[in-house]
């Protein structure tokens, strides 16, 4: 059995851990720079206040002391997701992580009732060590577990957990009131196309011809029709498979013109791509850098461009990749443009262990690889351990415009020494009252 535990409202959840003041309010999260709302708590959801909206927008609301918006706290979410994880590592034969709030996770070699207790288990273990709360959906195939999920998150007769059996009158009921767009990979246009046949809810689907759909639309339809009948066609290992291209960027703080602005983004951006890089064991034999002006500005002067740089060999160096970077940058830039965002894209991947030599490729000798995957991998080992960014290529300059803007940002409670959570005795409490009254 393969179970799919998915964290609640998780980017809310994470701020209300360690502020419970906002429990109960209509809570937001923004996007970079503070743009749109990407997070809501289900009583923001209650407001009719969508996904996507410009936070500007509902500012008032904000003002009035209605809603609460905070900023993006990447650092925290990506570190109590960890804990999450941690969590499922030690209970289960297994995890395979599917995003950052969304794991699968293997529940094999238990009877139904022991089965029902441990997923119960798992769902007051989570809130007790994180104080995340979550719901669990246990099936025979990982979309029925997608599907048995978002019963357990819906569905007021299976509070947090539920259990679900292919061949029960249990899974018919409940299939034929799931509409078919709420199937895990039907999205909007094969939903419409799925209609016109008559495919209305997850039921209909279930029921319909497998290959009769696999010559209509894919093999992965045809597999979606088997995994609702209970038949495995996807293997957790299939979520781990090496990317084919790694691509970091991000929106500025503010527009830019300098190019030495630009290269602080471009330089952060390459080191980070090849960390992940050398994460999935790859190597990239070109790197990409893109630029781009404020698209909404139209009374501005527009100009995209990008440019692939081709590396002398296949690597996973980061001194390699940024070289690459920069020298694409210096080749695309121009002077007269206000800069909104800029991005690097490490492409033509390979497996390290595969690395085959071109004719036009520059050989490198065992000692000079050896020497790089040492000071790479020591680099890497130290920011693990001392945190991300300790051990850097060229240091960041403060208030560079392609900062993020985050004025609403909750401290990284969990991640960073000088922002760790304080408690005080009563004692302590009325002296930095006094304290802060004399100030």
């Amino acid at each position: 059995m393969i179970g799919l535990v998915d964290c609640n409202n998780f980017y809310v959840s994470c701020e209300r851990v360690f502020n419970h003041k906002l429990n109960g309010r209509p809570v937001g999260i923004m996007s970079n720079n503070d743009g749109c709302i990407i997070a809501r708590s289900e009583e923001l959801k209650a407001l009719g206040i969508e996904m996507g909206t410009p936070a500007h927008l509902v500012r008032h609301l904000v003002e009035r002391g209605e809603i609460v918006l905070h900023s993006s706290n990447y650092e925290l979410y990506g570190d109590m997701s960890h804990r999450v994880q941690g969590i499922l590592e030690r209970e289960t034969a297994g995890v395979e992580p599917y995003s950052i709030d969304e794991m699968f996770v293997r529940m094999d070699g238990f009877e139904p009732e022991a089965l029902l207790e441990h997923a119960k288990s798992l769902h007051r273990m989570i809130r007790r060590g994180t104080g995340i709360p979550v719901c669990v959906g246990v099936a025979a195939t990982h979309t029925l577990a997608k599907l048995a999920n978002r019963i357990a998150k819906k569905h007021p007769g299976y509070p947090g957990v539920c259990i679900l059996h292919a061949e029960s009158d249990e899974a018919r009921h409940l299939l034929q009131q799931i509409k078919v767009s709420d199937v895990w990979g039907v999205g909007r246009r094969l939903n419409e196309r799925l209609q016109i046949l008559g495919i209305n809810t997850a039921w209909d689907l279930r029921e319909a011809d497998a290959k009769r759909l696999r010559r209509k639309f894919s093999v992965n339809m045809e597999r979606t029709v088997l995994e609702l009948r209970g038949i495995s066609c996807l293997e957790m290992n299939d979520f781990n498979e090496p990317r084919q291209r790694i691509m970091t960027s991000r929106s500025f703080g503010r527009p830019t013109s300098q190019l030495c602005d630009l290269q602080g983004a471009v330089r952060q951006h390459a080191q980070r791509g090849a960390e992940k890089l050398r994460e999935q064991k790859s190597l990239a034999r070109a790197v990409l850098v893109f630029l781009k002006t404020d698209r909404f500005r139209p009374d501005l002067p527009q100009y995209s461009p990008s440019l692939a740089v081709e590396m002398e060999r296949p690597s996973q160096d980061t001194r390699d990749i940024l070289h690459a970077a920069q020298e694409a940058l210096r080749k695309i830039y121009r002077p007269k443009y206000g800069y909104k965002k800029a991005g690097v894209m490490l492409i033509d991947l390979t497996d390290e262990s595969r690395q085959q030599l071109s004719l036009m490729e520059t050989p490198q000798t065992e000692e000079e690889r050896q020497r790089s995957q040492k000071l790479m991998a020591t680099m890497d080992a130290l920011n693990e351990k001392m945190g991300k960014g300790t051990v850097r290529l060229g240091l960041p300059e403060k208030n560079a415009p392609w900062h993020l803007r985050c004025a609403n940002r909750s401290p990284r409670y969990t991640t960073n020494w000088d922002e760790l959570m304080v408690a005080y005795t009563d004692e302590g409490a009325a002296q930095k009252n006094k304290a802060n009254k004399l100030c």
